[in-house]
C-alpha cells in the first residue's frame, strides 16, 4: 500500500563552497527518494539554500552588488551541481521566498503572542563567523575563545529570546521515549545529554542596525529574525504549512524525515527545532526524525573553507562522471560513520564493482545471447531464481532501514554469483553440443533476468546507467518494486546490442 515519504536535507547556506561533503548529502538523501518512489510511496524531496545572514550581506557588500543579487549568483552554483548529480529533489526551498517569509512571520507572531517571545538586555562576546554570543562553556582551558569562532567581540544589544529552557523537561521525556527520534541510536544519546544541559532561552533576533538582510519580526519592525526561526521553518514553510489551501497536502505528507550532518544536529536540529515545533503546537508523533550522517574526510579531517582542503564535486564529474561519485559514496560511507575519501579509492571502487564485474556481466551475456540465439531468449526456469529472491528481499530491508551501503553490496553479490554461474556452465562450450541446447537457454534466461532485476536495484544509486542497461535488454515495464519479481522476461524476449555502459577508468 502507498505512504507518503518526505525527505529534507539541510539547506546549503549561499555564502558557502559547494564541496564533496555537500554532495555526500544530497545524493544520500536522493537515493532514499529513488527508492521510495520505486517502492510506489507518495514521495517528496525538498532541499534549498539560506540566503539571509550576516556573513551573506557583508560578501554581498564586499562584491559591491545587493545581497538579492549575491545569493541569485551563489544559488546558481548548488543548483546546476545538484542538476550534474542527477539529485531529483520535488521542492526548492530558498528563503527569500515570499511564501517562507509569510510561514516564519505568521509562527513568530503566534509565539510571541502566546508569550514565549520575549525582549531583554544582553551583554556579551558574539562570534561574526559563526553568527551568534558566546558563553563561558565556548572558552577554552585557557579562557580564550578558539580559532573555531574567527572573530570574537563584545556586545551590549536588546534583543528578542525564545523561551527554550522551558521545554527542556519535554524534550528529554520526548527522547526517552522515542528511541528512533534519531538514527543512528548512538546519536541519541548524544543528544539527550545535551538537552539535560539546557539552561538559556534563545536569541532569535538581531537589530537592524547591525543585520538588515533577513526577515522582519511583525511585532518589531527594528529587528529582522536570526536563523533558527528562518532556515529551519523552511522544512514545513515549503510543503505548505501554515497555508489553509495547502492544510491536506501538508498533513498528508508531515512528519519529513531530516537528513543532517552530525555537526547540526546539537544544537541547531536536536534542540532548537524539536522545541520550536514542540512549542508551536506539533504533537509528539509529528516530531520529525532525524537521520544524521557522518562527515566526508580528506586525510583524517573534515573538509571545511578554513582548513583549505575542500575538493569541487565539478571536478569529480568532470574526471569520472556523476554515477562514479554517487557509486562510491553511497558504497564505502555507512550513514552515521564518516568517511575517508580518496580518489584512488573511488576509482577502486568504480573499476572493481562496475566496469569489471556489472559491466562485464552485462557485456558477455547480451554477447552469448547474440552470438548463440541472435539474442532472442528462451523462458526457462532458472537454479539462481531463489537467491536472487532472497537477496532481493534483503535490499528492501537494508534500504527500509537507511543502510544503503549494505543495499548495494547484497546487490553486488547478485552480479558476483551471475559471474560464478557463468564460469561454472561455460556456455561457450554448451552452445557446441545441441544436446545442452535447454541448458544453454536456462543459462541465457538466467543472466538476462538477473541483470534485468540488477538494473532495477541499482536504480535509486545510479539511475542513468540503470536505465542504459534497461535500453540493453529492450525492457520498457514499470520503474517499480513488484517488477523485481523473478520471470518477467517473457518467452522470446529480443534482446538488445551490448554497449559498455561503465567503461573503465585508466589514470596515469
Amino acid at each position: 500500500m502507498s505512504k507518503p515519504f518526505f525527505i529534507t536535507t539541510a539547506i546549503d547556506y549561499t555564502n558557502a563552497a559547494p564541496h564533496v561533503g555537500h554532495a555526500y548529502e544530497k545524493i544520500l538523501a536522493d537515493v532514499l527518494a529513488r527508492y521510495h518512489r520505486l517502492a510506489g510511496d507518495r514521495t517528496y524531496f525538498l532541499t534549498g539554500v539560506d540566503q539571509h545572514g550576516q556573513k551573506v550581506q557583508q560578501a554581498a557588500t564586499a562584491a559591491g552588488i545587493s545581497p538579492e543579487e549575491f545569493v541569485a549568483q551563489t544559488t546558481e552554483k548548488f543548483t546546476a551541481l545538484w542538476k550534474r548529480l542527477d539529485i531529483s529533489f520535488d521542492g526548492w526551498a530558498a528563503t527569500t521566498d515570499p511564501l517562507h517569509k509569510t510561514c516564519v512571520q505568521g509562527i513568530l507572531q503566534a509565539l510571541h503572542d502566546k508569550g514565549d517571545i520575549y525582549r531583554a538586555k544582553y551583554r556579551g562576546f558574539y562570534s561574526v563567523r559563526q553568527e551568534q554570543f558566546l558563553t563561558d562553556k565556548e572558552r577554552g582551558e585557557d579562557g580564550a575563545f578558539g580559532p573555531e569562532w574567527g572573530e570574537v567581540v563584545e556586545l551590549e544589544e536588546e534583543n528578542w529570546y525564545f523561551r527554550l529552557g522551558q521545554y527542556r523537561d519535554w524534550l528529554i521525556g520526548f527522547l526517552d521515549s522515542h528511541p528512533a527520534a534519531v538514527i543512528p541510536s548512538f546519536r541519541l544519546a548524544e543528544l539527550r545529554n545535551a538537552a539535560a544541559k539546557i539552561s538559556n532561552d534563545l536569541s532569535i533576533s538581531r537589530p537592524k542596525s547591525r543585520l538588515s538582510w533577513g526577515i522582519e519580526l511583525p511585532f518589531d519592525r527594528d529587528c529582522v529574525t536570526y536563523v533558527w526561526f528562518d532556515a529551519l521553518v523552511n522544512y514545513i514553510s515549503f510543503a505548505g504549512y501554515g497555508d489553509p489551501a495547502k492544510a491536506d497536502e501538508f498533513a498528508a505528507l508531515w512528519p519529513a524525515l531530516h537528513v543532517i550532518g552530525k555537526d547540526i544536529i546539537i544544537p541547531a536540529h536536536g534542540i532548537y527545532w524539536l522545541i520550536m515545533l514542540h512549542a508551536m503546537g506539533f504533537p509528539d508523533e509529528q516530531i520529525p526524525p532525524l537521520l544524521v550522517h557522518g562527515y566526508v574526510m580528506m586525510d583524517g579531517e573534515k573538509m571545511s573553507k578554513s582548513l583549505g582542503n575542500i575538493r569541487d564535486p565539478n571536478t569529480f564529474v568532470d574526471t569520472f562522471g556523476a554515477g562514479a561519485l554517487r557509486y562510491y559514496l553511497m558504497r564505502d560511507c555507512a550513514v552515521g560513520q564518516d568517511m575517508d575519501f580518496t580518489d584512488d579509492r573511488l576509482v577502486q571502487r568504480y573499476n572493481g564493482d562496475l566496469a569489471n564485474s556489472l559491466g562485464n556481466l552485462l557485456n558477455r551475456s547480451l554477447s552469448m545471447a547474440k552470438r548463440y540465439r541472435q539474442g532472442v531468449l528462451r523462458r526457462c526456469e532458472s537454479p539462481l531464481a531463489e537467491f536472487v529472491t532472497e537477496k532481493t528481499a534483503a535490499y528492501r530491508r537494508q534500504m527500509d532501514a537507511h543502510q544503503i551501503h549494505a543495499a548495494i553490496e547484497t546487490t553486488q553479490e547478485i552480479v558476483v554469483r551471475c559471474n560464478a554461474y557463468v564460469e561454472e556452465t561455460a556456455p561457450w562450450k554448451l552452445a557446441k553440443d545441441p544436446a545442452q541446447a535447454d541448458k544453454l537457454d536456462e543459462v541465457l534466461y538466467t543472466l538476462a533476468e538477473a541483470l534485468r532485476i540488477v538494473s532495477l536495484l541499482i536504480t535509486p544509486v545510479l539511475p542513468s546507467a540503470a536505465d542504459a542497461i534497461r535500453a540493453q535488454l529492450v525492457w520498457a515495464g514499470p520503474l517499480d518494486f513488484n517488477e523485481v519479481a523473478w520471470g518477467r522476461l517473457a518467452d522470446g524476449h529480443q534482446l538488445g546490442e551490448p554497449v559498455p555502459v561503465f567503461p573503465r577508468i585508466e589514470r596515469e
